[in-house]
């Protein structure tokens, strides 16, 4: 099993595009693009199957990391301002990315209007060998994510304190 992609909802696509590849460094596949419930396509008939009759449309836009996984923006019409993240209910709550400049990513994330949401930690403090670095961060909707200095593996190869 291979990622594909996430999805994820925003609240002004241009601004979203900006943020995503200017602060995080993603590329764009496919532009800002209006979407609108109709029946005629197989991209409308499923639209309508995901997000119900009366959706009353989105634009979309498709970026894609340097790893090739997919990052799917969705601006929809209907929508609520900001999200708000609820940890008492099941479902996932964030996303991760990994990078090389670590602390760039974190000071451009807040120079394109996202957030910071802790202190840098480090898993394996105790362990000078092991530097891998985390932090949580907000996109200008309030979309969590988490950002590593490592990949996911060297991150967990071994227990942390």
């Amino acid at each position: 099993m291979k990622m594909s992609h996430v999805g994820i909802m925003v609240g002004d696509m241009d601004k979203a595009v900006e943020f995503y590849t200017h602060a995080l460094g993603l590329k764009v596949v496919m532009g800002n693009t209006k979407v609108v419930e109709e029946r005629e396509t197989a991209i409308g008939r499923m639209c309508i199957a995901v997000f119900g009759e009366g959706f009353k449309g989105f634009n979309i836009a498709h970026l894609v990391t340097t790893d090739g996984i997919g990052v799917e923006l969705f601006e929809m019409v209907d929508r609520q301002e900001r999200h708000e993240v609820d940890f008492s209910r099941i479902g996932i709550f964030h996303f991760s990315l990994q990078t090389d400049d670590f602390e760039g990513a974190i000071k451009r994330t807040e120079q394109y209007g996202g957030k910071v949401r802790m202190d840098i930690m480090r898993y394996h403090p105790e362990d000078d060998s092991k530097q891998a670095k985390m932090v949580y961060l907000e996109d200008p909707f309030g979309n969590l994510f988490e950002l590593y200095s490592h990949t996911y593996e060297e991150t967990y190869a071994s227990d942390y304190e």
